[in-house]
């Protein structure tokens, strides 16, 4: 046992991990929901995507900034200070400003409950840990839209934002009173330089994603954007390679198992952030089943999540990461050919089982991914390697889901002009249940053959990252023995 957890209250500190990542995991759900009365009171659908963009742009330029501050409590104010700030917005550009700064303190919560949680539990129960504690995800996304819905209804949609105020001071207080850290007080100066660099190359490449995704494309500024993504790039390995205390060490790259570690678990986090945005639309869309309904279908994913992990944690101490992601992958891999195979009308039930199968492994990847990259670098190390871990999750969902919007798309649009007496304003009706019976019987069908294709080849992109994590993770099988200590 650690000095840190000898001194700490493990449980309480526990708890308030998980509520604090609850909290940000929750955030990027909610309002979703309240989005429509949130338009039709600030009086701005055509900046509505930016409210979604501008938070996770943030996030993920501030993921790897905290993993160096290694700040327990700075993230979580920012996050509630922005929260607060949100739900007092009186234009849509207003609350724009303010969900950056919410994504920035979001961008601290999961790489520092990490680190704490590699401070405070030996490896043994540290696979267990992190996987309740990122469990908190997929209990959000099936609590987010019930949650938002009920304060929308009852309340105002201001109170989604406010709500984080109450929570947050309660997390702060946890953290403080119960969490002992042994003090480091670092003389060495912030990367700057490094920092700049890096915040233009998530910039830029994440906005240029999100301009392919916009119909019609601006394909100039698509061009500007890769270019300054590629200079950034460059610029920020150079400067990286010189500073004395850099933001990310160049030499954790040196090091195969973590890049091949965080790679994994960038190409699975866009498969699962895929799974999770348009399994609904299946079952909405196709199946005809109500949002409520819908949003169980990922639900055993959640629940075998944690299961996932726990084996992670019994598989560490007796084998290679190397081979329990081979296992982990396996599991994804079935899920994914399925859900390639199936037909249109599959059994609700049937989702429910390829949910179970993804979800196993994904919290065997996620998991082994985590204490992998903590375990292959320095001590002083670990704050960094884990939100780098986190930052590429986090662009895996964020470039990825870019990507399926341009596939789906472009299948629905090929689709519809194919088919007489369709249009796109239908095939919106069609996803959304309580319209779909709006459609003429007769045109029903077609529009359902025209979005199973579309998801269809959402997940043939899905299905080529999980095979492409596989030959990546095929990379690291000189280590295949080697266990972590």
């Amino acid at each position: 046992m650690t000095k840190t957890a000898t001194k700490s209250n493990v449980t309480l500190v526990t708890i308030a991990l998980f509520v604090a990542t609850f909290m940000a995991a929750i955030e990027g759900t909610i309002v979703s929901t309240a989005m429509p009365t949130i338009v039709g009171d600030l009086r701005g659908v055509s900046l509505m995507n930016w409210v979604f963009s501008i938070f996770l742009l943030t996030n993920a330029i501030a993921t790897p900034i905290y993993g160096k501050l290694a700040d327990s409590i700075g993230g979580i104010l920012i996050f509630v200070f922005g929260s607060v700030m949100s739900g007092l917005s009186h234009s849509m550009v207003v609350l724009i400003f303010w969900r950056a700064v919410q994504g920035v303190g979001a961008g601290s919560i999961m790489p520092i409950s990490n680190t704490i949680i590699a401070d405070i539990y030996p490896l043994e129960k540290r696979a267990q840990v992190l996987g309740l504690n990122s469990s908190a995800w997929g209990i959000a996304s099936v609590i987010a839209p019930l949650l938002g819905g009920f304060i929308v209804d009852h309340l105002s949609w201001h109170w989604i934002f406010f709500i984080n105020l109450p929570i947050g001071l309660i997390v702060m207080f946890m953290v403080q009173i119960f969490l002992h850290e042994d003090k480091h007080h670092s003389t060495t100066k912030m990367d700057i330089a490094g920092t700049t660099w890096l915040t233009m190359m998530l910039l830029a490449v994440m906005y240029a994603f999100q301009l392919v995704g916009q119909d019609p494309i601006n394909w100039q500024i698509v061009a500007v954007c890769f270019l300054v993504t590629v200079i950034a790039t460059v610029m920020f390995i150079r400067t990286e390679r010189l500073a004395a205390d850099p933001l990310i060490p160049m030499e954790l790259f040196d090091n195969r198992t973590f890049v091949v570690q965080n790679i994994v678990v960038f190409l699975v986090s866009g498969f699962l952030i895929g799974y999770e945005v348009y399994l609904p639309d299946w079952t909405q869309g196709i199946l005809g089943l109500r949002a409520s309904m819908a949003g169980f279908a990922v639900t055993p994913s959640s629940l075998m999540w944690i299961v996932g992990s726990f084996l992670a944690g019994k598989l560490l101490a007796r084998t290679s990461p190397y081979r329990i992601i081979n296992l982990s992958l396996f599991f994804i891999l079935v899920g994914a050919i399925i859900m390639v195979l199936i037909p249109a009308y599959t059994p609700f039930v049937a989702f429910l089982g390829i949910s179970m199968i993804c979800g196993t492994g994904f919290g065997l990847t996620v998991t082994t991914s985590i204490i992998s990259v903590q375990n292959e670098v320095k001590p002083t190390q670990i704050g960094v390697a884990t939100s780098f871990n986190t930052l590429c999750r986090t662009l895996g969902q964020t470039l990825m889901i870019s990507i399926f919007g341009i596939v789906m798309n472009t299948t629905m649009l090929r689709g519809v002009r194919q088919t007489e007496h369709t249009s796109l304003k239908m095939m919106d009706k069609l996803i959304n249940p309580l319209t779909a019976n709006q459609l003429s019987d007769k045109i029903l069908p077609q529009l359902r053959n025209i979005l199973y294709n579309s998801l269809h080849n959402v997940f043939v992109v899905g299905l080529i990252l999980i095979i492409i994590a596989y030959i990546c993770n095929l990379f690291d099988r000189k280590n295949k023995k080697q266990r972590i200590n």
